[in-house]
């Protein structure tokens, strides 16, 4: 049986990343699919109870400047040293694929890694331009073609190009790694009543449907722009295999409202495969051992069944 070598970085040494990669990894069930591998500082995993998975030691830190539940700079070097190292051992082929904890962006911009979000982060470390976010919750698919951006800047972001290749690598990630040979794909509008005839904008004629138009002609089963609020609802949201959603909460909403906790964040056109959890930092209950690890096993599961689905794309 093939069990890949799964990296997952320590994430937030200040958050709750270290006891829900300790509170998984105590599964058993994890040890038979994959080898599980934790890239951090060893101090802080082992401060965490962790003790029966290999450590790469590899973001030196000083405890005594970690204060669960706090922003630092000597945090956010740490993850972002965990991640740059993770990245380039998936890179070398020493990884199969890396789970992610999360992050405080603020902590990781403190420490010198300004990058909105690890997503942006991991593909500046891997030289990679066309790039997305795909979040699982059962059978819920969600893609956005916008990620981490103030809300004001959000259409200046959406080009027909962009969209475009948003489907595109939605639907390469389902026939690849899902196992869906002809996917469906749902396109969200951006404005409500997808514009209604350009009475409350025009990016769905002059941008969304053109490039929808496009995909179509490549093959593939793309159809919208529909107006948000309809294409979740559960009548209409199981036509389709993924739906394509505009802006982050947007995509992110439904699908935290149908399994908050429970949903992994995959990340499309990487050459390695990345997931991670659906949750932050949770400082407020950092460090007092009230964690939920389901999100992060459901990510290292997931992780391994992306690895072992053929090759290190995870589209």
């Amino acid at each position: 049986m093939f069990r890949p070598t799964i990296g997952i970085t320590m994430g937030d040494p200040a958050g709750i990343g270290p006891e829900v990669i300790v509170k998984a990894l105590n599964k058993v069930e994890l040890h038979s699919l994959c080898r599980p591998v934790v890239l951090g500082a060893s101090s802080v995993i082992r401060r965490a109870g962790g003790k029966r998975f290999s450590i790469i030691d590899c973001a030196k830190v000083d405890l005594r400047r970690i204060c669960p539940g706090k922003v630092s700079g000597e945090a956010g070097r740490a993850a972002g040293e965990a991640i740059r190292v993770a990245t380039q051992m998936a890179l070398d082929g020493q990884l199969d694929a890396v789970v992610t904890a999360p992050v405080c962006k603020q902590s990781l911009h403190l420490g010198g890694h300004p990058y909105p979000g690890q997503t942006e982060f991991l593909a500046h470390l891997t030289e990679t331009k066309r790039f997305a976010m795909m979040l699982v919750a059962g059978d819920l698919r969600v893609v956005l073609v916008t990620t981490h951006l103030p809300l004001s800047q959000v259409c200046k972001a959406i080009s027909k190009a962009r969209v475009r290749d948003i489907i595109q690598l939605a639907h390469s990630s389902l026939t690849e790694h899902f196992g869906i040979r002809r996917p469906k794909v749902g396109v969200c509008a951006l404005n409500p009543h997808a514009g209604d005839g350009g009475i409350f904008g025009d990016e769905e004629k002059k941008t969304i449907a053109p490039a929808i138009r496009e995909a179509s002609r490549q093959g593939i089963l793309a159809q919208g722009p529909f107006p948000a609020d309809t294409l979740f609802a559960p009548h209409m949201r199981g036509m389709f295999d993924v739906i394509v959603a505009m802006y982050h909460d947007q995509g992110l909403i439904p699908i935290k409202m149908g399994g908050f906790g429970s949903a992994v964040n995959i990340t499309l056109g990487l050459p390695i495969i990345r997931t991670s959890p659906d949750h932050g930092t949770a400082f407020e209950i950092a460090g007092k051992g009230k964690a939920n690890p389901d999100s992060m096993i459901r990510a290292v599961r997931m992780a391994v069944k992306l690895a072992d689905t053929g090759g290190k794309r995870a589209a």
